[in-house]
C-alpha cells in the first residue's frame, strides 16, 4: 500500500503545507511554554507548597509576561497539571471563654486601620502532630499581616502566648505609636499575667464579642495560610524540630508571601511603609469567608 505524503494530506483536506508546519510548531510552542510555567510554579511552591494561582501569578508576573501568557492561561495550565489548590478546613477548639478573668470591649470593629503597628491580632491555633499535641500562639500585625511573634508549644498555658506577645512587642517598628491589641476572649487573653503584660508595654486591649468568625478575621487567616499553604500538620516532625521550622514558615510568609488586601505586597514591605491603603474586609460588605481567604 502506497504511503501518503504531508503535501497530499494537506490538498486532501484543504490547507498549505505552510499551515499544518506552523499548527505543529505551535502546538510545540504552547507545550514548551506550560512546561517552563510549572517549573516556575514548583519553584515558588518548593518553599510555600500550597500558594494560590492568584498570588503565584503576582510573584511570577515578570517571567510570565516575557513568555506571553497571562492570569487566565496560567490558570489553564495549573489546572491542566492538576496543580490548582483546593481549599480545605479543619476546626480544632482552643479558646476557653468560660472563666472568671475580665473580658474587653471590642476596640476594632468600626476602627479605619491605616498603619502598621496601630493593632496587633492575636490567636492559637492547634497543629495536628503524631508525636505530640502542639499549640501554636501568633501576634499579626492587622496592616501588614506581619507575624511579629510566635510560640510553639506542647499546652495550652498562657506562657506560649506571653512569648509571643514579649517577642512581637521587641520586634516593634514604631514602639512610641499607640497600639491595640485584638484578641478572642480565651482564658490566656483574658488572664491576670497577659493583662499585666500588655499594660507593661502600654498597649491596648481589646476583645472579640460575639463567636463571628469576622471578629478576629486577620488572625484566623494567618493561621490558615501557615497550616494549609506551609503543609505544617503533614510534617509530623518532633517538637524540637517543628519550631525549627515554624520559625523557616513564619520567615518565608513575611518576606515572599503576597497579599491581596496589601495591594499583593509582602508583609514585610507593607509593615516599612505608611503610604499604601489596606483593603478592609468588614461584615456589613457581606462578603463571605472564601472572599476573605483569596484577599488575605
Amino acid at each position: 500500500m502506497r504511503s501518503v505524503s504531508i503535501s497530499e494530506l494537506c490538498r486532501l483536506f484543504g490547507f498549505s503545507r505552510q499551515r499544518y508546519y506552523r499548527s505543529i510548531w505551535s502546538e510545540h510552542n504552547c507545550r514548551k511554554k506550560a512546561t517552563e510555567v510549572v517549573e516556575m510554579a514548583r519553584e515558588v511552591r518548593a518553599d510555600m507548597p500550597r500558594l494560590g494561582c492568584r498570588k503565584l501569578y503576582h510573584i511570577l508576573w515578570p517571567r510570565l509576561q516575557a513568555l506571553g501568557v497571562g492570569r487566565d492561561r496560567l490558570f489553564d495550565i495549573m489546572r491542566a497539571n492538576n496543580m490548582l489548590i483546593l481549599p480545605y478546613r479543619s476546626y480544632h477548639t482552643t479558646t476557653n471563654s468560660h472563666h472568671r478573668f475580665h473580658k474587653h470591649k471590642n476596640l476594632v470593629a468600626s476602627l479605619d486601620i491605616v498603619r502598621p503597628e496601630q493593632v496587633f491580632v492575636a490567636d492559637i491555633t492547634y497543629i495536628r502532630n503524631r508525636n505530640s499535641h502542639i499549640y501554636l500562639s501568633l501576634v499579626t500585625d492587622a496592616y501588614s499581616k506581619k507575624i511579629m511573634g510566635y510560640d510553639l508549644s506542647e499546652n495550652l498555658d498562657t506562657e506560649g502566648a506571653l512569648r509571643a506577645l514579649k517577642m512581637a512587642n521587641g520586634n516593634r517598628m514604631y514602639p512610641q505609636e499607640p497600639l491595640i491589641h485584638h484578641s478572642d476572649r480565651g482564658v490566656q487573653y483574658c488572664s491576670d499575667e497577659y493583662q499585666k503584660r500588655l499594660a507593661k508595654y502600654g498597649i491596648t486591649p481589646s476583645m472579640t464579642e460575639t463567636y463571628d468568625p469576622y471578629a478576629n478575621a486577620v488572625a484566623e487567616r494567618v493561621n490558615g495560610i501557615l497550616k494549609q499553604e506551609f503543609l505544617l500538620e503533614s510534617l509530623n516532625l518532633p517538637f524540637n524540630l517543628m519550631k525549627k521550622a515554624i520559625a523557616e514558615c513564619v520567615d518565608t510568609y513575611n518576606r515572599m508571601r503576597p497579599h491581596c488586601s496589601c495591594d499583593y505586597n509582602t508583609p514585610e514591605f507593607m509593615h516599612n511603609q505608611r503610604e499604601l491603603k489596606m483593603k478592609s474586609y468588614k461584615n456589613e460588605n457581606k462578603n463571605t469567608l472564601s472572599d476573605i481567604r483569596q484577599c488575605i
